[in-house]
C-alpha cells in the first residue's frame, strides 16, 4: 500500500526531505503523498522514513491504494528506470 498523510499533519517540513523518491508535497494544508511514488521506502529503506521522522504520527497506511511488497519494490525499480 501506499501511504497517506492525516489531518492531523502540522506541516513541520520533516516528511518530504525523509522520502527517497520525492513522492510528497505541500498540498492544499497538509503535506500529501502521491501513491505513484511511494513504494513504502521499499528499495531504499527497512521501514518508511516519513513514518520514522514524523514527530506526530500522522502517516498510515492508505487502504485505497493496496499494494504487495512484490508490486511496491516493481515500482521501485520502475521509478529508478525513469531517473536514470
Amino acid at each position: 500500500m501506499a501511504l497517506r498523510i492525516l489531518e492531523t499533519c502540522i506541516n513541520c517540513d520533516v516528511c518530504a526531505p525523509a522520502c527517497p523518491n520525492g513522492a510528497i508535497s505541500q498540498g492544499e494544508v497538509i503535506y500529501e503523498i502521491a501513491p505513484s511514488k511511494c513504494t513504502e521506502c521499499v528499495g531504499h529503506f527497512d521501514e518508511p522514513q516519513c513514518i520514522v521522522v514524523c514527530p506526530v504520527e500522522c502517516i498510515e497506511l492508505d487502504p485505497a491504494q493496496p499494494e504487495t511488497k512484490t508490486e511496491l519494490q516493481a515500482k521501485f525499480e520502475a521509478l529508478q528506470r525513469e531517473m536514470a
